[in-house]
């Protein structure tokens, strides 16, 4: 059974618990993913399954990828994900994966790409104090200090934090519980955050260290 599902993120709400406790929520928009490829371990040296999400018109695409959505039978998708799998016995092409392969109480790992800050400096990029508000100081509030010493070793260490691009990176969120997975609907909503703004692409495993 194929235990992952690609998705994009609707936004963030909260439930009530019976308690009457506010539990801050994500909604998953989660598939339908139709599968598109199986990877085997004969021929590709590992086992996974290719899934699709998302509309494509054929116009878009070149001629290698019509060719690969018209050999599996299944309409265009606008991406392409693969996610391994321990057995191919339970799948086929061209099946449709979505939000009931999850369950209410069970722990995901989500991964999406952070939204992107643009240039940042070292306060806001690496959460640096800054310097003082008084006695002078009052050039040097957002600004990183000294980046090095003089004679030894004369140089700027590779990796010295320092102001520069910010945020756009691949990020997962490890071991968040299932609220609520409605395949009729297509929605999977989890306690907590995710990655990555509304509309966001999402992929949605099983929780690797539960």
């Amino acid at each position: 059974m194929v235990k992952g599902i690609i998705g994009r993120k609707i936004g963030m709400t909260q439930v009530f618990e019976d308690s009457g406790k506010a539990v801050p929520v994500t909604v998953i928009q989660a598939g339908p993913c139709p599968i598109v490829q199986l990877k085997t371990q004969e021929k590709d040296g590992y086992q996974a399954v290719q899934l699709g999400f998302g509309e494509q018109k054929e116009s878009r695409m070149n001629r290698p990828k019509r060719g690969h959505f018209a050999k599996a039978d299944v309409e265009p998708a606008f991406v392409l994900r693969e996610f391994r799998v321990q057995s191919l016995d339970d799948v086929s092409v061209g099946s449709i994966v979505d939000a009931s392969v999850f369950s209410e109480g069970e722990l995901v790992d989500v991964t999406g790409t952070s939204k992107g800050r643009g240039f940042s400096g070292v306060v806001r990029r690496w959460n640096f104090a800054g310097g003082r508000k008084s006695h002078g100081g009052e050039q040097d509030l957002r600004r990183p200090g000294s980046i090095g010493a003089s004679a030894t070793p004369s140089r700027v260490f590779k990796g010295k934090r320092m102001a520069g691009r910010h945020g756009a990176k691949r990020h997962t969120v490890q071991n968040l519980s299932v609220i609520q997975a409605d395949p009729e609907r297509n929605l999977l909503v989890v306690k907590g955050a995710v990655p990555g703004p509304p509309n966001g692409l999402l992929l949605v495993r099983k929780a690797s260290k539960a």
